[in-house]
């Protein structure tokens, strides 16, 4: 009996949340700290292949489940790899992403049963898929999680570095001149970004030219943003983050709820602070100077938030 395991990391947006759906820029990057994993072991002869996610209560078997996320993703791994026959599989999936966090719960979870299913057909190295070919396959899983996946977050946690996306061109990784950290601090709402999206779009197409104007400046701070941490001015980011959020308010994405912790991670003294991700609950991100990471981190658990993790981001 054999088994394989593979991982895939979570993710936070910096800057460009929804304005990445209407072709402006966003900045995103992995989160190590937490990870989707899978692990694949042969069952018996005759018994198929059968995916579980007891985290969730979740048991799917890929004969039945094709179009379920997690039976998709397996069966289009398989077909890339030239599998016909179903195989006699077990799939365990585990992850400490919070869902519907805005950290890309669904997406890792996809990506590691998909480096799962490669690395136990036992393929050369020179037949493996390429990552091309797995962030292929996560982003069509991802249509079935989201109305309107922009593809940010398949290509994050596919390719586990920091990247600079445009909706319909080739991802660009890009270094970090300076590293700093993030305070990443889960509200404890379950938001779905698939609803929000959609609500967002309808508020566009109700006053395009406005919402237009929103996206602009967004994609614009994006910009000032990647200059920055390419250059090593991490200064800058804090007033940048303040400014996304502030367009972020009006897109009606944020809550009183985020709008508090937001201002709890700024009074104990980080930079600047907004929501990642759909908004209307999930995470907020915070940048914090290194000596100031603990006293940020304390206050947003005394303030409500049910989870606050530390990263640093850069070398």
């Amino acid at each position: 009996m054999t088994t394989t395991t593979a991982t895939a990391p979570g993710k936070v947006i910096l800057f460009g949340e929804h304005a990445v759906v209407y072709a402006r820029p966003a900045i995103a990057v992995p989160v190590a700290k937490v990870q989707a994993s899978v692990t694949l072991t042969d069952g018996p002869p005759g018994s198929g292949c059968t995916i579980a996610a007891p985290d969730i209560g979740a048991r799917v078997r890929l004969s039945a489940h094709r179009e379920d996320p997690l039976a998709l993703a397996v069966r289009l791994a398989l077909e890339e790899a030239g599998i016909q026959a179903e195989p006699d599989w077990q799939l365990t999936v585990r992850s400490d992403i919070p869902i519907a966090g805005g950290m890309g719960s669904g997406a890792a979870v996809s990506a590691a049963l998909v480096k799962s299913v490669f690395a136990h057909t036992e393929l050369p190295a020179s037949a493996q898929p390429s990552a091309e070919a797995v962030n292929r396959i996560v982003y069509a899983v991802e249509k079935l999680h989201h109305a309107n996946p922009s593809g940010i977050d398949n290509t994050v946690v596919v390719y586990q570095q920091p990247v600079w996306f445009v909706r319909g061109q080739p991802p660009q990784p890009f270094n970090i001149a300076r590293p700093f950290h993030l305070v990443i601090a889960d509200t404890g709402i379950a938001s779905s970004t698939a609803a929000v999206v959609s609500d967002v779009r309808r508020a566009w197409q109700d006053d395009t030219v406005g919402y237009e104007k929103i996206f602009d400046g967004i994609g614009q701070i994006a910009g000032a943003a990647r200059q920055a941490i390419q250059s090593g001015d991490v200064n800058a980011l804090g007033p940048l983050m303040r400014e996304n959020q502030r367009l972020l308010r009006q897109l009606d994405v944020s809550t009183e709820m985020l709008e508090r912790l937001i201002a709890t991670a700024e009074e104990a003294g980080a930079a600047g602070a907004k929501l990642s991700g759909a908004g209307r609950g999930g995470n907020l991100i915070a940048v914090v100077e290194s000596e100031k990471v603990v006293t940020v981190q304390e206050a947003l658990l005394s303030g409500g938030a049910v989870g606050a993790l530390v990263t640093r981001l850069g070398s």
